[in-house]
């Protein structure tokens, strides 16, 4: 986006100038992101024609990103168990870390830190991808085609990470209660039965209609909501892209940036309306 260079005017009208340009490229940035995100799902019958690319997609954006997140899951559970264990332990209650680690991690820190890893590599990627190919012209001779880049290029992988967010989300909301049964067996005396027993027990105290565990399917609605945010997001700022490879790198960073807050506020705002709403 070109915005015209702000007038040399005198201080602090500069300021005050400089402000208001930044506010107005903000609010075109949210608005066009919204209709990038709108746009979507418009094009999803042509997201399942092209199968072969969105399954790809969904490759890139998932299992190439288990890595990182199996390491963070797992350490993530270690930090909750070792940290609220050593607390439980001062009132010998600490039987029952495995039900705080398994709360912990399923209702929040699994989509959290899901959303935040995926952000850092998968919406990055997006980024620089879709930005390479503005700054080259490649955006431009889509459209002389007649061709959307949403529909082309930003679909598919809106769809596969919305898709594949919340299936890591699972995994690690698996490894990071494994994690935390590590340090109950080794610091704590818990036993992996009894930690599991405890975790499934305080799982169940929490049901919505068709017996199925509230604190389970909030973090996997979240990361639902976090995985489309992103993606758009990632996908928007590299439609945006503008002067050359410094404009990539800029859309890059704005797009991890804006990401991680999206998760962050949107993380606060799903827990209160699943909890304090309902």
């Amino acid at each position: 986006m070109k915005l015209n260079k702000v007038a040399n005017y005198p201080f602090p009208l500069s300021t005050i100038a400089e402000i208001g340009k930044s506010f107005k490229e903000f609010i075109y940035v949210v608005g066009y992101t919204t209709r990038i995100g709108l746009e979507c799902f418009l094009y999803i019958p042509y997201v399942f024609l092209r199968w072969r690319g969105t399954v790809k997609q969904m490759y890139i954006s998932g299992v190439g990103s288990l890595g990182v997140v199996l390491i963070v899951a797992a350490f993530t559970g270690m930090i909750i168990a070792t940290q609220t264990g050593l607390e439980l332990k001062r009132f010998g209650q600490e039987e029952f870390i495995g039900g705080v680690v398994a709360v912990s991690i399923c209702r929040e820190m699994g989509p959290f830190m899901t959303g935040l890893i995926l952000a850092a590599t998968v919406t990055s990627s997006m980024t620089a991808e879709i930005g390479t190919m503005a700054v080259s012209e490649e955006l431009d001779a889509l459209e002389v085609m007649s061709i959307s880049p949403v529909k082309f290029l930003v679909a598919q992988r809106v769809f596969a990470l919305t898709i594949m967010c919340p299936a890591v989300t699972v995994v690690t909301d698996i490894v990071g209660i494994f994690g935390g049964a590590i340090v109950g067996a080794t610091n704590l005396d818990v036993s992996f039965a009894s930690y599991y027993e405890n975790a499934k027990f305080i799982l169940s105290m929490n049901m919505w209609p068709g017996n199925l565990p509230k604190d389970v399917l909030t973090g996997i609605l979240k990361s639902f909501v976090f995985g489309f945010v992103i993606s758009v997001i990632g996908c928007a700022q590299g439609l945006l892209t503008t002067n050359g490879a410094m404009g990539v790198g800029k859309s890059t960073r704005l797009s991890v940036v804006y990401s991680y807050l999206m998760v962050i506020i949107l993380g606060f705002l799903l827990t209160y309306l699943f909890y304090f709403a309902f």
